[in-house]
């Protein structure tokens, strides 16, 4: 029996940048019952409180959460009430300045110019920097038709590679790139887990729709925990269903 479900959020929990449905809220409120649930993502914390804390049932067990943003740099738990941080490893200004140079620098040489984009296309989180192809309010029909084989993706990921020399550069989401310091991606993330929550990597499971070379999921695998495959939240839901059937006393 595992102790602790992780999970990845956009494509996995929710659409992307969407809140988590409600049947997939009251499925996680059922998988707080047999065990502890952690969410990893490359998003900030407005945008986990607005897709997964701020949507959970009443019934749901808080203090078995724990939320993830930008990759695991930072930590929040449900402590007296409210959400707190616990702890944030931010960029300092030398390293923002450098990212933001590198990725102007990195578009205009690999030609990815959409015809349309919807509001900014990076975003300072403070522990990691993110591109968003085609803006970060962008529709999610747009966002699935622009890089679904993330072929457009792994060009630019390869070409900022050259550019940010001790930095880690991962796609996630359905059009992003995340940049976070050198050995920060999800497996480093589920390691900060594992001493913050006291539950070995053995104990853990990890579900994501990115578990492949490249993908920001992948690193869950390589570090070494059973991990699942899913191609969306539908997927996840039987995933999700079978565990709690599996694990219940």
């Amino acid at each position: 029996m595992k102790q602790l479900v992780a999970f990845d959020l956009d494509g996995t929990l929710a659409e992307s940048k969407q809140p988590l449905p409600g049947w997939m809220a009251e499925a996680v409120a059922d998988l707080l019952k047999v065990a502890h649930v952690a969410v990893i993502s490359g998003g900030d914390w407005p945008q986990f409180n607005k897709q997964v804390a701020s949507q959970l049932p009443i019934r749901a067990d808080l203090s078995r959460l724990w939320l993830m943003p930008t990759t695991g740099t930072k930590l929040y738990m449900h402590r007296d009430g409210a959400w707190n941080p616990i702890y944030a490893e931010l960029f300092d200004d030398s390293q923002k300045q450098s990212i933001l140079s590198a990725f102007d620098t990195s578009l205009e040489a690999t030609g990815f110019v959409p015809e349309e984009t919807w509001g900014e296309r990076i975003e300072d989180r403070g522990s990691q920097i993110t591109f968003s192809a085609l803006g970060q309010q962008a529709p999610i029909h747009a966002k699935e038709i622009w890089d679904p084989d993330f072929a457009k993706r792994k060009i630019i990921q390869a070409d900022l590679r050259t550019r940010l020399p001790g930095m880690s550069i991962n796609m996630g989401g359905a059009t992003s790139i995340d940049i976070t310091r050198e050995g920060v991606d999800k497996a480093y993330g589920l390691q900060k887990l594992r001493d913050a929550s006291g539950i070995p990597l053995e104990a853990m499971i990890f579900i994501g729709d990115a578990i492949f070379p490249g993908g920001n999921d992948y690193p869950a695998k390589e570090l070494g925990l059973d991990t699942v495959r899913v191609r969306d939240p539908r997927e996840t839901l039987a995933v999700i269903e079978a565990i709690v059937a599996c694990q219940k006393p």
